[in-house]
């Protein structure tokens, strides 16, 4: 099965706020189970895999920006 989430083609303040939101959307699922887990070695995964969608989400910004143009962004779920 394949969830198409995002297909086209966005401005760049647009392709910014939609790829935040998505990282902030994961950003928030990691950080409940991290409220709710008392694995230590689970809450280091989940804190290293917030830092790595941080990044990303940094990096994804500073391409966006540089590039200066419209941006073609996909994104689907295969389950």
């Amino acid at each position: 099965m394949n969830i198409q989430l995002i297909q086209g083609q966005f401005g760049g303040k647009e392709a910014i706020e939609l790829i935040t939101q998505m990282i902030h959307a994961k950003v928030k699922f990691h950080e409940n189970i991290i409220g709710n887990n008392d694995n230590e070695e689970d809450i280091k995964m989940r804190e290293n895999r917030i830092k790595q969608l941080q990044k990303d989400l940094f990096d994804a910004r500073q391409y966006i920006e540089k590039k200066g143009e419209n941006v073609n962004i996909n994104a689907s779920i295969e389950i």
